[in-house]
């Protein structure tokens, strides 16, 4: 007989023998699952709908990857090298778009190859809901990576063929802000200049292709992030003064340790270093250069500074005030705690299937896992309760069932509930389960 899964060795369903349940067979019953996976999300959607605005009109998107396990290949295959959100490096990896209801609910989701263009994804996120809630007009808020001006365009024109409002908050990318440098320059002496709380966000507008930017300024942020860089730019500025001390000693004649140095060798190590703190816009080698040297560009140096601190927003909602407008923004951050949640508590990654059914039908089973996680969320939030989700399950893992086998009879009971767990129950809304004990 097989070893039985510890995840069955904590697992009950009723007449339902978990030790004899194999591997083969929950692998079947994934593969029925996403034969079905339409009508399944289609029944979630329905019970969802009394705790949703029924109209739908704030939805929250966003993109993470989930790193997969394995090296082989197969028809169709999703998993893909792309930048991983985990690491920052290059991983094999899919990539999982979720939509979040304003309520803080999980209502779709989908699986993409791991490569893929984040803004070429949003789309089809909203083509699939329209097949599942009445929409008549929706703000879709979504986070740096959507941002395209193509993107834009499309969204709007998907709602017109729809009969569909659709108007948007989208972060723009930090790799993107080199765009707004005249225009930050512009708007920068006001918003530091308005700064009474360092820790609070002074808050401007601007026009930037026609559209309205809202421009958030944190003066706590601003100089976390410019003591950093100078911290690094002195780093490198030392290296490349200890780079050329040396070669200036080696060609005075002056003993040196190591190696012989050259030019080439040490613009070599200083790119590198460069490289590493992603710095080259502002820290320049000179490669054309006979000799080894570099600058330190000043004026690219101020323009990264006056950035410093800035959360940029392209939106199409005219009427709502830019305060209103970031705090929408600041809102999408939950539905990253939800990507939190998958890769911790629900344990989404790694992911060890290779067929793209079955990854689609394991990204499903999180997907729900996750549904029940935020309505337990609620629940808890609902009723006033001093509980998180993640302390209301380790205190309800604490409940055991007992097995004890004297001759030809088997008794199975409950442990003892505690005044916690009969607390926990009544403010979840589930009734006790059965503490007494059974003949088998």
């Amino acid at each position: 007989m097989l070893r039985p899964h510890p995840l069955q060795e904590r697992t009950q369903l009723p007449a339902f023998e978990l030790n004899e349940l194999h591997h083969e067979q929950l692998l079947r019953a994934m593969d029925a699952l996403e034969e079905h996976n339409e009508a399944v999300e289609c029944a979630v959607a329905k019970q969802l709908r009394p705790l949703l605005d029924q109209d739908l009109s704030v939805i929250f998107y966003d993109v993470t990857t989930v790193r997969i396990h394995g090296t082989g290949q197969c028809v169709g295959d999703l998993r893909r090298h792309g930048l991983s959100k985990d690491t920052g490096g290059i991983d094999r990896q899919v990539a999982l778009g979720v939509v979040q209801s304003a309520e803080g609910l999980p209502i779709a989701h989908e699986v993409f190859e791991g490569n893929v263009a984040e803004t070429t994804t949003l789309a089809p996120m909203i083509e699939r809901l329209l097949k599942r809630f009445r929409l008549k007009q929706v703000v879709i808020v979504a986070d740096r990576g959507l941002l395209s001006i193509d993107n834009i365009d499309g969204l709007e024109a998907l709602g017109r063929a729809q009969g569909l409002q659709v108007d948007d908050i989208l972060a723009v990318p930090g790799r993107r802000y080199a765009e707004f440098a005249e225009l930050i320059a512009e708007h920068h002496p006001r918003l530091v200049a308005a700064v009474c709380d360092p820790d609070a966000d002074v808050i401007g507008e601007a026009r930037w292709q026609e559209r309205r930017l809202v421009i958030a300024h944190n003066a706590t942020r601003a100089a976390e992030q410019s003591r950093a860089r100078r911290e690094a730019i002195e780093a490198l500025d030392a290296l490349g003064q200890h780079l050329a001390e040396r070669l200036n000693d080696q060609d005075a004649g002056k003993p040196v340790r190591g190696r012989r140095a050259t030019d080439r060798g040490a613009y070599k190590r200083f790119h590198q270093a460069v490289l590493e703190k992603r710095l080259s816009h502002i820290v320049k080698a000179d490669l054309g250069s006979p000799q080894f040297s570099y600058l330190i560009d000043q004026g690219a140096w101020q323009a990264a500074e006056r950035l410093d601190g800035k959360l940029l927003l392209v939106t199409s909602l005219q009427d709502l005030s830019a305060e209103a407008v970031v705090a929408r923004y600041r809102s999408l951050a939950d539905i990253e705690r939800g990507f939190r949640v998958l890769k911790s508590e629900i344990a989404i990654a790694p992911v060890y299937h290779r067929l793209p059914t079955r990854i689609r039908a394991h990204a499903l089973i999180c997907f729900l896992a996750l549904v029940l996680y935020r309505l337990l969320r609620t629940r808890l939030t609902g009723a006033g309760s001093e509980h998180s989700p993640e302390r209301a399950l380790r205190i309800l893992r604490q409940i055991q069932q007992h097995r004890v086998k004297a001759g030809s009879r088997e008794y199975s009971g409950l442990s003892r509930l505690t005044p916690e767990h009969r607390q926990l129950f009544k403010e979840i809304g589930i009734a006790l389960p059965q503490s007494s004990s059974q003949v088998l």
